[in-house]
Order: structure tokens, then sequence, then C-alpha cells
């Protein structure tokens, strides 16, 4: 029995998608029974959230009692801020189970977890210094900022010993992890993807009619570059995602050809790419793993990516350009756009890194050395 821990994010995105594919994944592909233990920052006033981050969790007697109850064996932690905290963890060890931190961005140090400041990539933070982040406002909010500065350095330490494993979804996001000075030494890190549920059997980029973004509009996620590349390159662009940066980038949008298809389901999703020749992953900030670009290549997309983070991981060299340079990528939008041999070759790549066949046995190796 494995039981997930999630505080969900005040705005969803990629994490919350990561955390229902690993519970398929180890429903369906470790044969395990799962469960799914989730708080709500949306639904947590600012101050309780403060409390739990100052306190370093909220309740923790629901975790032990949810392990009791369940029987699990293992606790695989995901996003802990804020009501969980490292309390979750020393409560689940504590009700006898082993513990797994899943980081699946740089919260450990950067407030916003991110790095990503100012329009630019930041690691002005390093360990326990966490003050660059409350002078720079990051949380948006004076106070807020103030709290999570202090929260990270209280307990970035006690919160990694209550670890037994910790998972990063790439080579890329630990080395960032040890260059911002958070203290891994001595600790079982593993490396394992993200999980891509389905890989198509071929490539149909040939006959795609548009080329496509999936992405949270934020400031760090660069659509604004992609919008602009592909009216150089003369390109229609579908974007689907929202966030708070919509009305800013369709106001950009003006006069090309950009639809904004805004916050879609997986159905709809699945047959955006299906007509898509080509998927742009045009981020400014130092991704972790690159679920978009992961995804996209696996329904057989030629890719198009910032040559920044962990992307150069996923996407072959040629098609990868530098952050915010929308000149370069439209030259490589237009190179790339329904070519199927290009996203063949990613397919394949998304088989090898991100397919069930991949990760499953990856993640089986860290519960079983947990033993």
């Amino acid at each position: 029995m494995i039981l997930l821990l999630h505080n969900r994010y005040r705005t969803t995105g990629g994490e919350e998608r990561a955390v229902e594919d690993l519970l398929w994944l180890v429903r369906e592909h470790l044969g395990e029974e799962v469960r799914l233990l989730t708080r709500d920052s949306a639904t947590i006033g600012r101050a309780r959230a403060a409390a739990g981050l100052l306190g370093g969790g909220l309740a923790p007697a629901q975790v032990a009692d949810a392990v009791r109850r369940s029987g699990a064996r293992v606790v695989h932690a995901h996003n802990l801020h804020p009501s969980l905290g490292w309390r979750a963890l020393a409560a689940a060890r504590a009700a006898g189970a082993r513990t797994v931190l899943h980081l699946h961005n740089y919260r450990l140090v950067c407030a916003v977890g991110t790095c990503f400041t100012r329009g630019a990539d930041c690691t002005r933070c390093h360990g326990r210094e966490t003050l660059p982040g409350v002078r720079l406002n990051c949380r948006g909010t004076g106070a807020e900022a103030a709290v999570y500065g202090a929260a990270l350095a209280l307990w970035q330490r006690r919160l990694l010993e209550h670890a037994d494993a910790v998972i990063v979804p790439s080579a890329f996001a630990l080395a960032r992890l040890r260059a911002l000075g958070a203290p891994l030494q001595g600790r079982a890190v593993h490396v394992v993807g993200h999980v891509v549920r389905e890989v198509v059997e071929r490539s149909a980029a040939a006959t795609g009619t548009h080329a496509l973004v999936v992405s949270r509009l934020a400031a760090e996620k660069g659509v604004d570059t992609a919008i602009a590349a592909c009216a150089a390159a003369g390109l229609p662009l579908v974007i689907a995602g929202d966030g708070p940066q919509r009305a800013h980038l369709q106001a950009r949008a003006q006069g090309t050809r950009t639809t904004f298809a805004g916050h879609v389901g997986a159905d709809q999703l699945a047959r955006l790419r299906a007509a898509a020749g080509l998927a742009i992953v045009p981020s400014r900030s130092a991704e972790t793993f690159g679920l978009a670009a992961a995804e996209a290549m696996a329904a057989g997309l030629p890719l198009v990516a910032s040559a920044i983070g962990a992307l150069p991981e996923l996407c072959d060299p040629a098609g990868l350009v530098a952050p915010g340079d929308a000149a370069a990528l439209a030259l490589a939008a237009a190179a790339r756009f329904g070519d199927a041999q290009v996203g063949e070759a990613g397919r394949r790549r998304a088989l090898e890194v991100a397919s069930p066949a991949a990760i499953a046995p990856a993640l089986r190796a860290v519960y079983d050395a947990l033993y």
C-alpha cells in the first residue's frame, strides 16, 4: 500500500498532473494499492497557511491516522507547503511507514519553486540564505515573502531529515538543487522522470495544421515568444492553457493567427495534439523536467524548445533555441513543422525516458531500496 501526500497549489499546473499520473502508474503498473491524501492551498486562508509554514505543518496526526488505517508501507510525498510540512513526514515514519520526498521543483530553497523572478532565471537564494527572495518580494506580498523565506530557512534540513529517499525528475534538477545549496549530501537521491501514460504508434505530424503550445500562461513559460515566432514563420498557433498572463498574451496576439483554447480536458488536448504539426515549449525558466515536451513527443510531434533546464535532456539539439529568441524559434519551427521523421525520433525518445515501461521499474527500485 502506497499513500501519496500532496498539498495542491492555489493555481494548479503540471505537478497536479504528475501526481495523478503517478497514482495511476502505481496502481496499474506496480500492482500496488494506492491512496491520495490531499490538502488544497485554495481553501486555506493566508493566516492558516502562514501558521503551517512557520510551524512545520498542520495536523500531522491526520497523516499518522491515514498510515495506520491504510496500512501504508510507503508515504510518497509531493508538495508539502504550506499545510503538511516536515511534521507530516515525521508522523508517517512514527506510524510505521517509510517516506519518499518527491521534489518537482526548487522549493527547498526557492520560495516560488521556479528559480524565476523579475523576468529571468534566478539563483540568488542559497541554502538557508533566503533573504534575497524576501528582498525581491518573490511571493508577491511582503508578508508572504517573509513567511516563506523564514520557513524555508527554518525547516529545510528538518524536512530532508525525515525523508528516507528523495526523487527528482531529471539530472538537471538534481544539479540545480545542489548548486542552490540544498542539503542533499548523504541522502538517497534518485532521478525518476515523469511518466507519460500513452505513446502513439506512429507520428502523424505530416498532416498537422497548427503549431501547439500547452502551458500555464505565466511569464516564465515564454508563451509570448511562441506567438511572435509563429507570426514570423507564418504558422497558425493554438495555445492550450490558462493563467495570469492570458489577457496580456491575447493583446500581444492581435493580428496573428493565434487561437486561445483555454483550459482543456484530456480528450480535447489529445485532439489538438493529433491535429498539430509541431509542439513548442518556449520556457524562460529552468524546467525540472518538461512534461508538456515529453507528452508532445509521445504524441509523435516534432518539438522545438528552449535550451534551458531539463529540456535538453528530452529534445534533440537541432530543436533547441535560446530562451526568448523569437527569431531563432521561428526558423526552427518553420524547419520542423510537419516533419514526421523528427516526430518519430521524438516518439522513440519518449518511450525510452517517460513511458510506463521506463518509469515503473525505476519507481519500484526506489520503493524496494527502502527495505
